[in-house]
C-alpha cells in the first residue's frame, strides 16, 4: 500500500521523538485518524475532553518535560478551540506544535462547512511559522520547520493540512527547481556575549553594595551558576512565578516569588537594593522592580527580542545563562557578606513564619492557606505540581517551597482559567513516574476540570506511578475576582457574577473509577493529604474553604485591607455582614508588622517567566 500524506505526517512526527499528540477526533482529520490506525497508534494518540484542553496538555507536556508538546484537531471549530491553549504556550515561551485539518482544497472559498480561513486565525499565536500543506513535495520540509521553529524560538507553530491531502499519495521532493529539500534535527547551542560585555557588566556589579537577583524560567539549568554568583556577590535571590521551580526555597538567601502575588521580603528587597540582576525573566510588573533611577542593572537573556524589557537596564547580555554566568563568575569580586545578606536571609526566615501563622488563622470551615501549607512538607522530591489562575496561585506562590527535584508551572503571562488538570495531565505523560498534583479553585474545576477527570480516568492505568491528585479549593466564590473588586474598586462581592454552586467534586470522582474524599473540618485537612498521596490511583480532594480569607498582595497597606474588608458591609446578604466581622483583626493577626503605607494597587496576574 503507498504511504499517504498522513502516514508520512506521522513518520516524520516520530523521527523527531514525538512521542504523544494530545488530541480530539473530527472528519477535519479523518485521514490522520487513519493513518494513526495503520501506525499501531504511534506516536499515541491522547483522546482529551476538549480541544482547549488537548492544547493545555500539550502545554503541560512541553513545560515538565522540555521537549515540544504536539497537539492536533479538526477543521473549524476544533481549530478554534485550540486558540488559549495555544496563547498560553506562546506567551510563557513553550514550544507547542499544533496540527489542524482544513477543509477540501476544491470547497475553499466557497463558505463550506466548518471552513475557516486558517492562515489569518492562526498569523498572530503562530506568528513565527504558519503553513498548510497543499501538495505532498511541501513534505517534509514543513513538519520540520514547525518542529524546529518551536524549539529555537520556544513558540507556537501550526501545519494546516487540508482533508483531501490527507488522503494523497504521498511523493517527496525532487533534485528540481522549486522543491525544497529537508532535514531532520538541530544542534543546541549555548551563545555567550561578548568579553567586553562580560567586563561591563562585572564592573556594574562588582560596585553594587546591595546586590539583588531576579531569576525566571530562562535561568533553569543553571541553578549552580545562580548560586555561585549569589554567594560571591552577597545577593538574595528572588523568583517569577515561572521560576519558582529553578533554585530551591531551602537556600536562606531565596526570597520566593515577586510581584503580586509574591512575599514580602522579594517586595522590601526589590525597594532598598542599589544594584539588579537579572536573569532569564521578563517579570512585567515593573513596580515590583527597583525604582527607575534607584539600581544599576545588568539583564541576561539568550532571546534578543525579550533583552532590555522592564528596566533601564545598564548592561544587556543576549546569551545562554549557563555559559554567560560560567563566564561571568570569574570577574566578580567576593563581598562580604555584611548587613545586607544578613537581613534578607532574617526577612526570608521571619516570612515563613508568619506564613505558618497565615496558615494557623481559623476560618470557617476551612483556611485555603493551611490547605496548601500542610501540603509543603509532604511533597515528594519528585513532584510535580501545577496551579490554576486565581486566588489558588496565590497559596501555591507563598506556601509551597520547592527543593530537590520538584517541578511547578502555572498560567503565568496569559493567567487563563483551566489549565491546572490538563497540565498535570501533560506532565504524567511526560513522567509517568513521577507524582503530579494540581492545586485548583473550584470555578476552574467547574469550566473544565471536571470532564478531564474523565481524561484521567481513561489513562491513569498506564502510568507507572498511578499518583496523580487534583485539590479543589471549594469556596463556591470566584474568589480572586471577588477581591479585586474589593481592593480595586471598592465594590462588594456581586452575587450573580462570583457566586458558584456547590459541587461533589469526590464523589465524581469516584463515579469514574477514580478515588477522591471531601474535607470540611481543619483537622482532616493533613489525613486528606496523607490518604491522596498513598492511594494507588489519581485522588481527588475537595477541600472545603473560607471565601473571606483574603489573598493579600505583599506590598498592600492596612488602609486596602480595611477598606476591602469593610466593603464586605455594603452586601445585602446575611453571609457579606458575618465575613466583614473580625476580618480586619484577622488580616492583622496574619500580617503582623504590616503598616499604614499605601502600596500599588492589587490586581490579577500569576507570574511570567
Amino acid at each position: 500500500m503507498a504511504t499517504k500524506v498522513s502516514d508520512y505526517v506521522l513518520q516524520r512526527l516520530r523521527e523527531w521523538d514525538v512521542d504523544h499528540v494530545f488530541a480530539y477526533a473530527g472528519d477535519g482529520i479523518n485521514g490522520l485518524l487513519a493513518a494513526w490506525g495503520r501506525a499501531e497508534n504511534k506516536p499515541k494518540f491522547v483522546q482529551a475532553r476538549h480541544e482547549e484542553m488537548a492544547a493545555f496538555q500539550a502545554v503541560g507536556y512541553a513545560k515538565f518535560s522540555g521537549r515540544a508538546g504536539v497537539c492536533a484537531a479538526t477543521s473549524g471549530p476544533g481549530a478554534i478551540h485550540l486558540l488559549n491553549g495555544l496563547y498560553d504556550a506562546k506567551l510563557d515561551h513553550v514550544p507547542v506544535v499544533a496540527i489542524v485539518g482544513q477543509t477540501n482544497r476544491s470547497a475553499m472559498g466557497g463558505s463550506y462547512q466548518q471552513e475557516v480561513d486558517l492562515l489569518s486565525l492562526y498569523k498572530d499565536v503562530a506568528s513565527e511559522f504558519c503553513e498548510m500543506v497543499t501538495v505532498p513535495e511541501q513534505l517534509p520540509n514543513v513538519i520540520d520547520r514547525a518542529m524546529r521553529t518551536a524549539y529555537a524560538k520556544r513558540t507556537v507553530t501550526a501545519v494546516i493540512i487540508p482533508a483531501d491531502v490527507q488522503e494523497l499519495d504521498y511523493s517527496p521532493p525532487t533534485h528540481a527547481f522549486k522543491m525544497v529539500p529537508s532535514s531532520l534535527g538541530a544542534s543546541s547551542s549555548a551563545p555567550v556575549p561578548a568579553q567586553e560585555d562580560i567586563g561591563r557588566a562585572a564592573e556594574v556589579l562588582n560596585a553594587g553594595e546591595k546586590v539583588a537577583i531576579l531569576i525566571g524560567q530562562g535561568a533553569r539549568g543553571a541553578q549552580a551558576e545562580v548560586e555561585g554568583v549569589a554567594e560571591v556577590l552577597g545577593a538574595g535571590v528572588a523568583k517569577a512565578l515561572l521560576g519558582k521551580d529553578v533554585l530551591s526555597d531551602e537556600l536562606p538567601y531565596v526570597t520566593g516569588s515577586i510581584g503580586l502575588l509574591g512575599t514580602r521580603p522579594s517586595y522590601e528587597m526589590m525597594q532598598d537594593c542599589d544594584t539588579l540582576l537579572v536573569i532569564g525573566s521578563s517579570f512585567p510588573y515593573t513596580q515590583f522592580l527597583p525604582e527607575l533611577d534607584q539600581a544599576r542593572a545588568v539583564q541576561i537573556d539568550n532571546d534578543p527580542f525579550m533583552i532590555g524589557l522592564r528596566y533601564p537596564f545598564e548592561v544587556n547580555l543576549v546569551g545562554d545563562a549557563r555559559a554567560t554566568l560560567d563566564a561571568l563568575l570569574p570577574h566578580l569580586k567576593r563581598k562580604k557578606h555584611g548587613a545586607w545578606r544578613k537581613k534578607i536571609e532574617k526577612d526570608t526566615a521571619q516570612w515563613w513564619e508568619v506564613m505558618q501563622r497565615r496558615a494557623a488563622v481559623e476560618a470557617d470551615p476551612i483556611n485555603p492557606e493551611y490547605v496548601v501549607h500542610a501540603l509543603d512538607a509532604l511533597l515528594p522530591d519528585e513532584a510535580m505540581v501545577a496551579a490554576d489562575s486565581g486566588s489558588a496561585a496565590n497559596w501555591y506562590a507563598r506556601h509551597l517551597r520547592f527543593r530537590g527535584g520538584m517541578r511547578g508551572s502555572l498560567s503565568g503571562t496569559l493567567a487563563t482559567m483551566g489549565p491546572g488538570v490538563p497540565y498535570v495531565i501533560g506532565a504524567k505523560f511526560a513522567h509517568p513516574d513521577r507524582p503530579a498534583i494540581a492545586i485548583v479553585g473550584d470555578g476552574a474545576m467547574q469550566m473544565n476540570g471536571m470532564a478531564e477527570l474523565i481524561t484521567i480516568a481513561k489513562y491513569w492505568h498506564e502510568w507507572e506511578n498511578p499518583r496523580l491528585i487534583v485539590a479543589v479549593l471549594n469556596n463556591e466564590d470566584l474568589n480572586q475576582v471577588t477581591w479585586e473588586m474589593r481592593a480595586m474598586s471598592g465594590a462588594p462581592q456581586f452575587l450573580p457574577s462570583q457566586s458558584l454552586p456547590d459541587v461533589r467534586y469526590a464523589d465524581f470522582a469516584r463515579s469514574v473509577g477514580l478515588d477522591g474524599v471531601r474535607v470540611e473540618k481543619p483537622g482532616e485537612v493533613e489525613s486528606a493529604w496523607h490518604r491522596a498521596l498513598a492511594c494507588d490511583r489519581p485522588f481527588v480532594i475537595d477541600f472545603r474553604t473560607d471565601p473571606a480569607v483574603p489573598p493579600i498582595p505583599p506590598h498592600a497597606s492596612l488602609d486596602q485591607i480595611e477598606a476591602a474588608a469593610l466593603s464586605l458591609i455594603k452586601g445585602d446578604s446575611d453571609r457579606g455582614a458575618v465575613m466583614r466581622q473580625g476580618l480586619k483583626a484577622k488580616v492583622q493577626e496574619m500580617l503582623p508588622g504590616h503598616h499604614k503605607k499605601d502600596g500599588p494597587d492589587a490586581g490579577q496576574g500569576a507570574g511570567d517567566r
